[in-house]
């Protein structure tokens, strides 16, 4: 699907999206309670969904309701399984070690990119701690035997999502365990939220609240925060300030673009590609640390300049910082790469553009906000719609 934007500006009031970083790790700790649980959580998507059916793989049942899901707790550990984690790497990471964890010989599926995002050095850890991975395909891994308890270490320099998979491991695996992490620990904040996910459950008990909320996303939030600072006449509700969530950071770095700046983006990779557009249309920016950009669902240093330039704007980038020029934008044609986030900031940029704006593959926003083209349209923006 492409979708051509005649540029002008949007405004109303949006309701941030349920966190699919929240919602992950909420369904995980729900799978494992001693009783069914309800989570609020109105909108869904693919990566979502995705951790959804990998768990009802395992035995929980999982199902849609008008406001959310009911989960069912796992009462039986299949000896088998076939796990399609889609194209989300959380998924993946997550349910790796949950699966190692069971002792369940599990095949994992994966399209898109995500075959080729890293798995070292958690594959390394899970194969000294007793399990055996192997890749029968491109696009498949297979996991057989079972994680013993004991002393882990991996290193935080990678992906915190690693760090994530084996503390929920750890917490089913019979006997103590204790997890290291060693160097720089990258995105530190979502292990913050992956902890108080597991204390809402009491883990390693796994305590059903019975019914709980997902909280709003900052991370797909930020996207029309950053329409606001460029101009938009645009409100955005149900942010919870006070969140773990590390994109949160965006309330305090766009109004820092008034000027240029330079931005950390070791524990912010998601809020990369909309805090560059906003700079290009503003003052510039120097974004450092951002190396893990280039293992997303696109490589996003070089995806984040294409749409940039394509917009008749100015970047470049070394090995570890990308600059941003503000330059403003004219429009032109954006490829998404088949990321949501590409899609989503090239979308915003039209806002401020002045000449029309075509995004290639504008259903990429299915990843992560199913239904943000119903809303920019909602706030007047205006875009025709072509089906391939």
């Amino acid at each position: 699907m492409d979708i051509t934007i005649t540029p002008g500006r949007l405004s109303g009031t949006v309701t941030a999206i349920p966190s699919k970083s929240q919602a992950h790790r909420l369904l995980i700790c729900a799978a494992f309670a001693d009783a069914p649980t309800q989570l609020h959580c109105p909108d869904t998507n693919r990566d979502i969904e995705a951790t959804a059916d990998c768990l009802n793989a395992l035995g929980a049942v999982i199902t849609r309701t008008e406001t959310g899901y009911r989960a069912e707790p796992i009462r039986k550990v299949p000896v088998s399984a076939t796990l399609n984690c889609c194209e989300s790497g959380s998924t993946l990471r997550f349910m790796l070690p949950i699966a190692g964890a069971l002792g369940v010989n599990a095949t994992f599926r994966m399209e898109g990119r995500l075959p080729q995002r890293p798995l070292s050095p958690l594959w390394e850890e899970m194969e000294r701690m007793g399990c055996t991975l192997t890749r029968p395909s491109p696009d498949t891994i297979r996991c057989q035997g079972k994680l013993k308890s004991g002393a882990y270490s991996i290193s935080g320099s990678v992906s915190s999502q690693f760090i994530t998979g084996l503390l929920f491991a750890q917490s089913l695996i019979p006997g103590k365990s204790h997890l290291e992490v060693t160097g720089k620990i990258e995105s530190a904040p979502y292990i913050d939220m992956t902890r108080r996910a597991m204390e809402l459950f009491c883990a390693p008990k796994y305590h059903s609240p019975g019914a709980i909320q997902v909280e709003g996303d900052w991370s797909n939030g930020a996207f029309f925060l950053a329409a606001k600072a460029l101009g938009n006449d645009i409100e955005v509700e149900n942010l919870n300030p006070e969140s773990p969530q590390g994109d949160r950071a965006a309330a305090r770095i766009l109004p820092l673009l008034k000027q240029f700046t330079t931005v950390d983006a070791a524990d912010i990779p998601d809020l990369v590609p909309i805090l560059a557009i906003t700079a290009g249309a503003k003052s510039g920016a120097a974004f450092h640390n951002i190396q893990r950009l280039r293992i997303k669902e696109s490589d996003r240093v070089a995806s984040t300049i294409a749409m940039i330039e394509a917009l008749g704007g100015k970047a470049e980038a070394t090995e570890d910082t990308l600059t941003v020029w503000g330059t403003g934008y004219t429009g032109g044609t954006v490829h998404a790469q088949n990321d949501h986030r590409i899609a989503m900031s090239a979308a915003i940029a039209a806002t401020v553009c002045s000449g029309p704006v075509t995004i290639l593959g504008a259903e990429a926003v299915q990843k992560s906000y199913p239904k943000f083209w119903d809303e920019y349209r909602r706030l007047g923006g205006n875009y025709e719609q072509y089906l391939r």
